[in-house]
């Protein structure tokens, strides 16, 4: 099986941002910080983004928002946690999702909340990647105020990166699941799915699935393709890993060798499930069928097999 390597980093990758770890229990600086004028701010809203720029034809950009505007906002309450430095500037995100409208405390002018995943970002964008980062730990910190071993109350620790349980003591760190996701080919077709949760009735993806305990990636690969589709695979090679904080997962992406051909596909997780051509994948509208969007791993392995072929 020829390798095929991934020709660009992939969207929500090529973060900027300096995390300097060593500064998170340094309460004295980081409380300087929080305070201090220029330092940089990426809100979340619901699960939002503040971006700029998302209407038909522009060009999609984070909004940072300064000291200033976020001292109103830390004053209200809401979750907070140190990200890193942006070359000299400190970067915290802030979750304001109790707020149940944002244009009193964020300017309407300055974007707007979106859903990451519904930017089009397209291609690597630093910035996305930092949004990404945000949404992602502001999600877990809201998720886990409670300790899961004896139900006692959290408290955050290390400027966001530990909620302590004020009960038992247990340090709980964030958490981001595996899951692997695959393009398995035979000659010149690759195999696609259609998830039962796909908003989008004609889109087909490679398939893809949670890493199980005690399970490498490889093995990982080969039985999520077996239980899905049936198809029986061989060689499994690495192609390049996403974060995709939707909400807490990172991508590990891969091609897989299709040793079968016969697909059975288990109807509580796809729809459908096809052997598609290069000429069909290249032509997918004149085929009735849609990609995975721009931004998603899934797109990127498509391409590059393409690219190969």
């Amino acid at each position: 099986m020829t390798r095929i390597f991934a020709s660009r980093d992939n969207v929500y990758s090529s973060s900027p941002l300096d995390r300097i770890h060593t500064r998170r229990d340094d309460h004295a600086w980081i409380a300087e910080k929080l305070d201090h004028p220029e330092t940089l701010f990426v809100p979340v809203w619901r699960s939002r983004n503040l971006v700029r720029g998302t209407e038909p034809g522009a060009v999609p950009e984070a909004v940072y928002i300064d000291g200033d505007t976020a001292a109103a906002l830390r004053a209200t309450g809401g979750n907070w946690a140190f990200l890193g430095m942006l070359e000299d500037k400190p970067v915290f995100g802030i979750d304001i999702s109790h707020h149940e409208d944002t244009a009193p405390i964020v300017p309407t002018d300055l974007g707007t909340f979106t859903d990451l995943r519904s930017v089009g970002w397209g291609e690597p964008r630093p910035e996305a990647s930092v949004l990404a980062h945000a949404r992602g730990l502001l999600h877990w910190r809201t998720r886990h105020q409670f300790c899961g071993i004896c139900g006692g109350k959290c408290e955050s620790k290390s400027s966001g990166h530990v909620m302590r349980c004020t009960a038992c003591n247990t340090d709980h760190f964030p958490r981001t699941d595996p899951a692997v996701i695959m393009l398995v080919h035979r000659g010149d077709k690759a195999l696609l799915g259609h998830s039962t949760r796909f908003p989008r009735g004609t889109m087909y993806s490679t398939l893809a699935g949670f890493v199980e305990p005690g399970e490498t990636l490889e093995e990982a690969v080969r039985r999520e393709v077996l239980e899905e589709s049936a198809v029986v695979c061989g060689a499994v090679h690495y192609h390049s890993s996403q974060p995709w904080p939707f909400p807490g997962n990172v991508m590990l992406g891969f091609y897989a060798e299709g040793l079968t051909e016969d697909i059975v596909f288990d109807t509580e997780e796809l729809k459908d499930a096809r052997w598609f051509s290069r000429d069909e994948m290249r032509n997918c509208d004149k085929h009735g069928f849609q990609l995975p969007r721009a931004d998603s791993i899934a797109r990127r392995l498509i391409e590059d097999w393409l690219a190969a072929g």
